[in-house]
């Protein structure tokens, strides 16, 4: 073997070797925390836009060697934290490195399949902010501690009555497309959980396993802790939005409150208000044209044997 053929054996086999071996990176998605990482001074870019270029061509050039690399966002206030934690110095590159890994490790997380920035980076801000429901929701569900007369977990009885409560939920709204939203009050930010599920006649009940682990987590806290909340659902009737005769279906809303640890119906005249008030201001909002404000359908609530008197 000649001593090029040997080095060109070597290089194939680094190259095979490379694409075993994955990659991170995390992304400043928005103008504002690019701004922040500014100023450090041995941070590369003054311009968001050419960053995200230069990101985008260094995450196709990987992609082409069939390297895996996972995209996460890069929080500077959180990498600011890491950093005081560990005594490491934040205007170093390899600072960033550390923390890019191990947002890469406890950080959401999507995988870079070729696709433009523009497009992955709301999704990978939306899981995100999944994640952050999920850890937000576990910790004040972890407070609720043991029942003080039976002594039992009260996480894990608010977790089994919340999935309950949506089983329930779900068989009741019936057909068509579901979205729900359930709303705790837990302090600031408040806990939001969104949840979309499809069932037609005939077929079995659509819904995404992550976002229902996330909805009744949220709805399990406020069954807990017996904070004020709701659940909001908005029903597309049929499939592809329209009703059975092939005219433009109507949505129908309904609404329920959180009360003795279980979703309580709510009139006509409640679900509107609800629904057409700016939560910010209380100003009235317009009520949207094609949607009808219905009342919840009543729930049975289970035996709660922790409503001790």
């Amino acid at each position: 073997m000649t001593a090029t053929s040997k080095y060109t054996d070597q290089s194939a086999a680094r190259r095979k070797l490379r694409r075993e071996v994955p990659s991170a990176a995390a992304v400043l998605a928005d103008e504002q925390d690019f701004r922040a990482m500014r100023r450090y001074r041995t941070f590369p870019f003054d311009d968001h836009r050419s960053y995200l270029q230069q990101m985008e061509r260094l995450l196709r050039t990987l992609a082409s060697q069939g390297v895996l690399t996972t995209i996460s966002l890069f929080d500077p206030l959180a990498y600011e934290k890491y950093c005081a934690d560990l005594a490491l110095d934040p205007d170093r590159p390899d600072s960033r490195s550390r923390y890019t890994a191990e947002v890469a490790r406890t950080g959401a997380t999507l995988t870079y399949q070729g696709e433009p920035l523009s497009r992955l980076l709301p999704l990978l801000v939306e899981e995100a902010g999944r994640q952050a429901t999920w850890d937000h929701a576990s910790a004040v569900l972890a407070r609720a501690g043991d029942c003080p007369e039976c002594g039992e977990d009260l996480a894990h009885a608010a977790f089994a009555r919340a999935t309950q409560a949506l089983q329930q939920l779900l068989e009741t709204l019936g057909s068509g497309t579901h979205h729900l939203v359930c709303s705790v009050a837990t302090g600031d930010p408040s806990l939001l959980a969104v949840l979309q599920a499809t069932a037609q006649e005939g077929t079995r009940r659509r819904l995404a396993e992550s976002d229902t682990l996330i909805f009744c987590t949220v709805l399990a806290a406020g069954f807990a802790l017996r904070t004020p909340g709701g659940i909001v659902s908005r029903t597309t009737p049929g499939p592809a939005g329209h009703d059975t005769t092939g005219a433009p279906a109507q949505d129908t809303v309904r609404g329920w409150s959180l009360r003795d640890s279980w979703p309580r119906a709510l009139s006509a005249a409640e679900v509107f208000t609800a629904y057409c008030t700016d939560a910010d201001t209380g100003e009235p909002i317009p009520p949207e044209h094609g949607v009808d404000y219905a009342p919840g359908l009543p729930l049975t609530p289970p035996p709660d044997p922790h409503h001790h008197d």
